[in-house]
């Protein structure tokens, strides 16, 4: 027998065995183990059919949930969002109440899936659970799903929690992501200069996920804010706060004027001023909403673009967590399971879809609408402005050793979201924010360990990594910003003090994982015009030698691009020593 022969009878073999085993799942023959133990439902070695090459691994289809509900289990409540990035969660349920069949089921859970787009009203739950929990430790317990980037201000909550003697803890796993849906939409002269934007308004639900996007964008472009949606600063970005994300779009749309007091070099002139929203940061539906009931925006900057931004998630109490680790470890292995199925199987993506409908409860929004704005796509708008709508993506296992920094090489990327959007929320809002819980204090990835020592050996399906093309240069600009980033004189060698500007350039391009960098080397024009062409190189070699030292997973080969103009464009007179200060710069340009 040939070996491609052997290769393909190997192959129906582990099929047949897996299919076998999933029948047994669902009639719950299997699952009488350990109570210790969870069930790693796709941990069979699979045979690379190209000499072990891991990108070409493809779980094979199991049978999908049932419809009746498992009535067993240990019950809890889970509050999500409209949010495309729970297709997994969704799939691994099977319906918005544990299903017989489902990943979750097989892990002896019985979830229940409650929408709840109300970040307040999730706070106010996860106290109150504490409460149940503490006079009734058989209490359901409770997880909330939120965007990762807005976890910091979420973090508020701990000051109730630690009064009824807990506080915030993290499920060490995220079913997946936005990736492009949660977006800022703005006229389209924001794309070739940010600068319009100055004077302009931006709904939002604020102190979140959505303003984070603008926020960013606004920093990652020189770009003045007014944090106070008061009033209004013609010299700022401006933002118009709204109760949810919905809403946010409904400003947009109605187009109904805000009477707001102008402020001159934060000084209250006593003017009164009537502001409209001109763009919106929002999610689906509410870029599907502006899109076809007004049009006349285009994106600015999403999820897509800040791939890393916003991942799912899910948040309980510690009470809770540290009373159940069977429950904790089972439902990060169902999520493992569904995440595969709901990226390798379309069939697996539209059960979940069809899922999603069910819970989010919109009747005039069946499966299909939230399969194809998962996808995302672009439609011409009222206008007939064509624009990209929705995005999301689901997370497997290996995608969470990845967001964790626990694969090989690897960085904590959601460590580096925490704290640049804790910075921002912070620095911005002061009063409703003063502090933000460590992410230390409520991160544990024992769980997360012990799934991946229990993986080890054994064939998974790959994470997702962006690959960058060497010298494919930069075509669509997002952003461009100078960072002082402070070199030794006349040398390419960084000071102390510029330890703390590489830090937070590593956070932000760490966020921005799927853009393309460029960094820009400049000097002023003391000295030799050659040799200041040869430093401003070394400098801008330095900054990617130093982002790729730190961190190969983030900044793989192709990413980080250099190039010197030496004193060629100052952006500052070299007759002062300030202004020569200001041409000693390093800039560095976001794109596709």
């Amino acid at each position: 027998m040939t070996t491609r022969g052997k290769i393909v009878i190997g192959l129906l073999i582990v099929a047949a065995l897996y299919f076998g085993i999933n029948k047994l799942i669902a009639s719950g023959a299997i699952f009488k183990k350990a109570e210790t133990e969870s069930v790693l439902l796709n941990s069979i070695e699979l045979p690379a059919v190209t000499g072990g090459n891991r990108a070409t691994v493809v779980v094979p289809l199991a049978p999908l949930p049932g419809t009746a509900p498992a009535d067993k289990g240990t019950p809890v409540v889970w509050e999500v969002m409209a949010w495309n990035s729970q297709m997994a969660g969704m799939l691994a349920n099977g319906g918005p109440r544990t299903t017989m069949g489902s990943a979750l089921a097989a892990n002896g859970l019985d979830l229940q899936i409650v929408r709840q787009d109300d970040v307040s009203k999730m706070q106010a739950d996860l106290v109150k659970n504490a409460v149940d929990l503490q006079s009734n430790p058989a209490t359901p317990g409770l997880i909330v799903s939120i965007m990762g980037d807005g976890l910091p201000a979420f973090s508020a909550v701990q000051a109730e929690l630690q009064k009824t003697g807990t506080q915030l803890q993290l499920i060490p796993y995220s079913v997946g992501k936005s990736f492009g849906e949660d977006k800022l939409m703005g006229p389209k002269e924001w794309l070739d200069n940010p600068k319009t934007a100055l004077g302009k308004t931006i709904a939002c639900y604020l102190r979140d996920g959505d303003q984070n996007i603008a926020l960013k964008w606004c920093a990652d472009n020189g770009l003045k804010v007014n944090p106070d949606e008061t009033t209004y600063d013609p010299e700022a970005v401006n933002f118009m706060a709204a109760s949810d994300f919905l809403v946010a779009a409904e400003k947009y749309i109605l187009g109904k004027p805000e009477a707001r007091t102008k402020v001159v070099n934060g000084k209250n002139t006593g003017v009164k001023v009537d502001v409209v929203a001109d763009a919106v940061a929002t999610w689906t539906p509410g870029d599907v909403n502006i899109a076809k009931q007004r049009g006349g925006l285009v994106n600015i900057v999403s999820t897509k673009d800040y791939s890393n931004q916003m991942p799912n998630i899910m948040v309980t109490t510690k009470r809770w967590y540290d009373a159940h680790p069977k429950e904790v470890l089972g439902l990060m292995t169902a999520f493992a399971v569904a995440g595969d199925q709901v990226k390798a199987h379309p069939e697996a993506l539209t059960r979940a879809a069809d899922i999603s409908a069910t819970v989010y409860g919109d009747q005039d929004k069946p499966g299909a609408y939230w399969l194809k704005y998962y996808k995302g796509v672009s439609e011409a708008d009222r206008n007939g402005e064509v624009v990209e709508l929705g995005g999301s993506k689901a997370f497997n296992f290996s995608d969470n050793l990845s967001l964790f920094g626990l694969d090989e090489g690897g960085t904590n990327v959601y460590a580096a979201v925490y704290k640049t959007f804790g910075d921002v929320q912070k620095k911005l809002y002061p009063k409703e924010l003063p502090n933000y819980v460590p992410l230390d204090q409520m991160l544990d990835l024992t769980p997360l360990k012990k799934l991946q020592a229990q993986y080890k050996g054994k064939t998974v399906a790959p994470a997702e990594n962006q690959q960058f093309a060497a010298d494919d240069e930069i075509r669509q600009s997002v952003s461009k910003r100078a960072w002082n980033i402070a070199f030794n004189s006349g040398q390419s060698t960084f000071t102390p003090a510029a330890e703390r500007d590489l830090n937070q350039l590593f956070n932000d391009l760490v966020v921005a994982g799927r853009l393309k960098v460029a960094v820009h080397g400049h000097t002023d024009n003391t000295g030799d015009p050659a040799k200041n062409q040869q430093l401003s190189e070394d400098r801008a070699m330095a900054v990617q030698h130093w982002l790729e030292t730190k961190s190969r997973s983030a900044f793989p080969d192709g990413r980080v691009q250099v190039y010197a103009h030496g004193a060629t464009e100052p952006v500052a007179s070299n007759a002062t020593p300030d202004g020569k200060a200001k041409n000693r710069r390093v800039e560095v340009v976001l794109g596709n």
